[in-house]
């Protein structure tokens, strides 16, 4: 599988280790930075260009999966969440790594570096990526009801308030 690695300078030392052992589990990584340690950098164009890999990847039929991260994993979350296509879940125990993908067939995984133990991260990493979705009706009815707000600003057959700019 191939897996997008997205982060800043508060997961850039976690990003190494990952991708090292990503590569030793037969993963093909590509890291979208950053490159160096920058105390300043920004993480939105991190994110959003592994959340992009992913989709377009998906879109051309290759299997692949996201993985963003810094302090908490939740800024990253919302930036990756910004790229059309994508359902990015923070992760921060063996349940929701599973049931992101199980429930919400997420593609891309947050995670908080400076939460957990370098062990802890990479077992909740490994779980998402190795997890299915069910393919239970609900749940995919629910995943395209997302998709058709996302792309039309209404889900069909249900009341959907608009927003007043």
């Amino acid at each position: 599988m191939r897996v997008h690695l997205g982060t800043d300078h508060a997961g850039l030392d976690f990003s190494e280790h990952l991708k090292t052992h990503l590569e030793a589990q037969g993963h093909e990584v590509v890291d979208h930075g950053p490159t160096s340690y920058a105390p300043l950098d920004d993480y939105p164009s991190f994110c959003i260009n592994a959340a992009v890999g992913v989709v377009n990847d998906q879109r051309a039929g290759v299997q692949a999966l996201g993985v963003v991260f810094g302090g908490s994993g939740n800024g990253e979350q919302i930036a990756a969440n910004k790229v059309r296509g994508v359902r990015a879940a923070l992760i921060w125990n063996e349940s929701t790594a599973l049931l992101a993908r199980q429930h919400n067939d997420a593609n891309v995984c947050a995670i908080g570096a400076r939460q957990h133990t370098l062990d802890e991260a990479i077992r909740l990493i490994d779980l998402f990526l190795a997890e299915p979705f069910s393919e239970e009706e609900r749940h995919a009815r629910r995943i395209a009801q997302l998709a058709e707000y996302e792309s039309t600003g209404a889900i069909a057959g249900h009341q959907v308030d608009s927003l007043h700019a």
